[in-house]
């Protein structure tokens, strides 16, 4: 269009339908003439008449323009709300996991939440993408291809970009890359406007509405997982009454009878997750093949609540977490009075002293009076 009939379109990237909009156009100048639509632009101008050359930018300026590429935008975010609502309810849904290859079926969601629970991958809550299936297989495409999906640097094998991602945790995905923005709802919403925009614009409203009255707060705890299956609460309480009746493991009972710490407790969960996890019973170290099986065996020999010795799981490896952000470390209780007195005298701070001025230590230090005490019973 521009070197055969020298028509500029302004801001194309910003034509949410650029098919539909060039057939609109395209009728439009068999009616009436470019130049009634179009900014003439005259280049060569200080040449000779014959070498200047006219060219015909169409934008939004002017207002049909302008309404079409809004009457575009709607539709196009009609279409995309429409998809993803089809997408949250399709139950046909099938798809194997990037990183373990476990099948999945059902809903879409399914498959993000195991991605996301089991190996920290996480592109996003599921009602906030859409196009779902394309989006898994470019992603799918790159990891095929030994790319790795943040940095998007090539490796020599699939072992070395699996240690990459999991050693520079790595397991997301670039958000500078734009071709990812069609899959996310957001990017849909203003014409124009990338999520980052949107993003900083919903920021900035909220610091120029900033208030000293906080008495309206309301807050959004994030939901805690169940340790033996995929029930989430949105507070700790409920999720102790569900552990408690649908698995009878009682957490508060049990730090409570161990006497257990803030520390311990963090072990003891961190440690019963990972086993869980490897679909291994930690009443009696037999391991299955799957969590349903696992959870069956556990529910049918009440082993959920037969814990092994502590010295088993008490080590140092389980202040870990199995999972990345796990909700239910963060409710765990670290009062001082959940501290018994030996406990208390065990964390007594030492100050050292200054080293400074190592000849007057020397003299002054309080070792000198007690090598003089230990010579004199001698």
């Amino acid at each position: 269009m521009i070197i055969e009939h020298k028509i500029v379109i302004a801001d194309i990237k910003l034509v949410a339908d650029f098919q539909r909009y060039i057939l609109y156009w395209r009728k439009r100048f068999t009616e009436q003439p470019v130049t009634d639509f179009c900014s003439v632009i005259r280049i060569n101008s200080t040449a000779p008449f014959e070498e200047q050359d006219n060219y015909f930018l169409l934008c939004d300026v002017l207002p049909e323009d302008r309404i079409l590429r809004e009457e575009l935008q709607r539709q196009r975010l009609k279409e995309i709300l429409e998809q993803q609502q089809q997408e949250r309810n399709d139950t046909s849904f099938r798809g194997s996991c990037m990183f373990c290859s476990e099948e999945f079926l059902g809903n879409r969601s399914v498959l993000l939440n195991h991605m996301a629970r089991e190996h920290a991958f996480n592109i996003g809550l599921p009602d906030n993408i859409v196009n779902c299936n394309e989006f898994l297989c470019t992603l799918q495409k790159k990891l095929d291809n030994l790319q790795c999906l943040y940095c998007e640097k090539t490796f020599r094998d699939k072992n070395t970009l699996k240690d990459h991602m999991r050693k520079k945790q790595h397991r997301r995905i670039n958000p500078k890359n734009k071709e990812y923005d069609r899959f996310y709802v957001i990017n849909y919403l203003e014409l124009g406007k990338s999520w980052e925009e949107v993003q900083l614009e919903d920021d900035q409203e909220l610091l120029d509405h900033q208030e000293d009255d906080w008495s309206d707060w309301e807050e959004h705890p994030a939901s805690a997982v169940c340790l033996f299956c995929e029930k989430q609460a949105e507070t700790i309480e409920k999720l102790y009454v569900h552990m408690e009746d649908a698995h009878e493991f009682d957490l508060p009972k049990i730090k409570s009878e161990l006497g257990l710490n803030f520390y311990q407790q963090v072990k003891l969960v961190n440690f019963i997750r990972r086993q869980i996890h490897q679909c291994r019973c930690y009443g009696c170290g037999i391991r299955f093949s799957s969590k349903a099986d696992l959870r069956i065996h556990m529910e049918e020999n009440k082993h959920t609540s037969l814990l092994p010795e502590r010295k088993i799981w008490d080590q140092l490896e389980y202040y870990f977490p199995t999972y990345e952000n796990d909700t239910l470390l963060c409710t765990l209780s670290d009062s001082e009075s959940d501290l018994t007195p030996q406990e208390h005298n065990e964390h007594v701070p030492i100050i050292s002293e200054d080293t400074s001025k190592l000849h007057a230590l020397k003299q002054s230090s309080v070792l000198n009076q007690l090598l003089l005490q230990e010579s004199l019973k001698s």
